[in-house]
């Protein structure tokens, strides 16, 4: 039997970052070992059952020169100790670590950051200061996986590295899990039978607009008396969205989930599946939603339209246009042969396009190509 390559994965941002790593390690395992460094926020009982291995550091999501010092010292003695083909950065945070790190060591560096940093919403200096240092920190990589074609076109334009550097592998998911996930039922979370159910899965941050999210949810309450919101996720930004709520009266009608290890039993008792991102280098929650079969309502903002083609598999809507998008909601409500044919075709091109599998044999491909 050949000798599996030896890939150290490097992850300290969970939610999609942490979905994406389970789907890439299950159906990577059989042909590569799989070692995860990863931050206190990921499941270690998990992972323990998908990776080789799994060593927990604690990583500040933000800069603190002290820990982060001290981060830089312990993973570069583990990189020094496993001997690893292959470092895999996910993420901004994780991706200066790693290849800080593993300067001047025998193996080869893959990048993916997961969405740029520099495409956040964010002031200019700010924006300007992280394409410097992706363009500093590219020269030590040997490859940068962008997770879309759209993410591609940032790096090209923000002019981050030579072309030959990226490498786009689309992202997917696992359509296996989903397929066999069983549902929640609406009893359980205390949802009426007749309500239409207006979802959202993500974190409760800037990035994410849960306050578009729950300023459209006035406009659609007001259109249709039975609509119910549910929203999967927590962050941040949880206190500011529930005062919202509040102040819109929208309390009986309102249900945040917090983080749950099953998003896709929640997706599946919606009617309607929402991503009303800012910005976003991908969107995993969105071939999720195509897979559970939930029409979707999206902003026309990055990667998105790469995934969610207007009016086929989808509806697109501006960003922050929260009155667009609780219009779009309506008519999916009053036009159910609408609903049927976007759900029709977003269900062939999730299995055509974003199916998980084709993500790992891609991901091995790259590691074969560069040992």
């Amino acid at each position: 039997m050949d000798k599996k390559i030896c890939v150290l994965h490097v992850a300290e941002a969970a939610g999609g970052v942490e979905r994406y790593l389970e789907t890439l390690f299950k159906y990577s395992k059989d042909k590569v070992e799989n070692i995860l460094v990863c931050s206190q926020n990921y499941d270690y009982e998990k992972f323990k059952t998908l990776a080789d291995r799994v060593i927990v550091l604690k990583m500040a999501h933000d800069i603190e020169p002290s820990s982060d010092i001290k981060v830089e010292r312990t993973l570069r003695r583990i990189i020094k100790q496993l001997k690893p083909d292959i470092v895999y950065a996910h993420s901004s945070k994780a991706g200066a670590f790693a290849r800080i790190a593993d300067l001047g060591l025998n193996n080869k560096v893959i990048y993916n950051p997961h969405g740029w940093a520099f495409n956040m919403q964010q002031s200019a200096k700010k924006q300007e200061m992280y394409k410097w240092v992706e363009k500093i920190s590219a020269h030590f990589c040997d490859k940068i996986v962008c997770i879309s074609n759209a993410e591609r076109e940032s790096a090209l334009r923000g002019k981050i590295c030579k072309p030959s550097k990226l490498q786009v592998i689309y992202n997917g998911i696992d359509l296996e899990e989903i397929e066999k996930a069983a549902s929640m039922s609406r009893a359980q979370l205390g949802i009426p039978e007749d309500a239409f159910v207006v979802g959202m899965v993500g974190r409760l941050s800037k990035q994410k607009a849960p306050d578009t999210f729950v300023r459209a949810g006035k406009l659609i309450k007001e259109k249709i008396p039975n609509a119910f919101f549910l929203m999967v996720g927590d962050g941040e930004l949880r206190g500011q969205v529930e005062n919202l709520i509040h102040q819109y009266d929208l309390g009986s009608s309102f249900l945040i989930t917090g983080w749950v290890d099953n998003p896709t039993a929640y997706m599946k008792i919606m009617d309607v599946g929402i991503l009303l991102s800012r910005w976003e280098g991908f969107g995993l929650v969105l071939p999720e939603y195509m897979a559970c079969g939930v029409p979707i309502v999206a902003t026309n903002v990055d990667a998105i339209p790469n995934i969610v083609k207007d009016g086929v598999n989808g509806m697109l809507v501006g960003k922050d246009d929260y009155s667009k998008a609780a219009d779009a909601v309506d008519r999916l409500f009053e036009q159910p042969n609408l609903t049927s044919s976007l759900v029709k075709d977003a269900n062939n091109i999730v299995k055509t396009k974003f199916d998980g599998k084709r993500v790992a044999q891609n991901t091995e491909l790259l590691y074969k190509e560069l040992i």
